[in-house]
């Protein structure tokens, strides 16, 4: 569901929790044979965070920002509206309606289908400029690539790099 959508309430007549998400791919040796690729999500809900992350093998650096941001929906239990930022304009420019999709369509499939039950802001933000909750992601995907599995300890230390960080309330502003 698009940011422009007006539903406020669930299906069972419970107003949508609002969470956040911050999510990143990584591809090291992006466009060579051995390209190892990864996804990682940051998803935040009244300071309370949560990491998931993909390793995702041969992929291409912009399949890996958008399965990022696939994972980050998928892993929401019910319908929510979600604030996802993402340092990939190819994401945000996509899913806002401005690019035309003319590659990777099987992965933006996958985004479709996890955000039609959402009611999503897409935003970018800019990766390396500082912001806690981006530099977290794109160190976990990056490790997570790199070790060429999900490893737990990684997305760990993702979570306690953001602490209690509460981004409903303004606590940071990136």
């Amino acid at each position: 569901m698009s940011a422009g959508s007006q539903k406020e309430e669930s299906s069972n007549g419970k107003p949508l929790k609002e969470v956040t998400i911050f999510c990143d791919g990584s591809s090291l040796g992006n466009g060579q044979s051995a390209t190892r690729a990864a996804a990682v999500a940051l998803l935040g809900y009244r300071g309370i965070w949560r990491a998931v992350g993909l390793y995702l093998g041969n992929a291409t650096n912009q399949q890996a920002e958008v399965a990022a941001a696939a994972l980050g929906l998928e892993s929401l239990r019910e319908p929510c509206r979600v604030h996802l930022f993402t340092d990939s304009r190819y994401v945000v420019e996509t899913m806002s309606g401005r690019f035309r999709r003319k590659t990777n369509h099987r992965w933006w499939e996958r985004l479709d289908k996890a955000a039609a039950r959402h009611q999503v802001v897409w935003e970018w933000t800019r990766g390396h400029a500082g912001h806690v909750v981006q530099e977290a992601t794109d160190r976990a995907a990056r490790r997570i690539a790199g070790l060429g599995r999900v490893d737990e300890l990684v997305l760990r230390e993702a979570i306690d790099t953001v602490g209690t960080l509460d981004l409903s309330k303004g606590e940071l502003k990136g």
